[in-house]
């Protein structure tokens, strides 16, 4: 495969092509936490042209001393508050935080290879 993305310190690689199928299974799911930093809630907010204060009530919640993306229910599942089921994919795609930019690539997944392997169809053993 000559789309893989490798990562010095990781003993994986992520093939993006596999983001077609999966159906955004690192968008739902168990619940969990988007970390937004506060350029990225500028970025955000820009990027769906609204008042930073209206997203910011609007979209994060507050988690220990940080913010987080919101999730809404669908069925069993804790999806972002940006996926979009119906189109399969992120609405905030061209803004979204660097959590998500850097996903399947976190430190947590050097210790939990075989849940990533589960959740992402894109991972392959380099």
């Amino acid at each position: 495969m000559s789309d893989l993305i490798r990562q010095d310190g990781f003993d994986y690689a992520f093939a993006p092509s596999a983001c077609d199928s999966c159906e955004g299974r690192c968008c739902t799911g168990e619940s969990g936490n988007i970390h937004v930093s506060p350029e990225e809630i500028s970025t955000l907010a820009s990027h769906l042209q609204m008042d930073e204060a209206l997203f910011r009530s609007t979209y994060l919640i507050k988690r220990g001393y940080s913010l987080s993306l919101k999730e809404h229910i669908v069925g069993l599942s804790h999806d972002c508050i940006f996926y979009d089921r119906k189109a399969g994919g992120c609405g905030v795609y061209e803004a979204r935080p660097t959590q998500c930019r850097t996903f399947p690539f976190w430190d947590y997944f050097k210790r939990h290879l075989d849940e990533l392997k589960r959740e992402c169809p894109g991972i392959t053993d380099v």
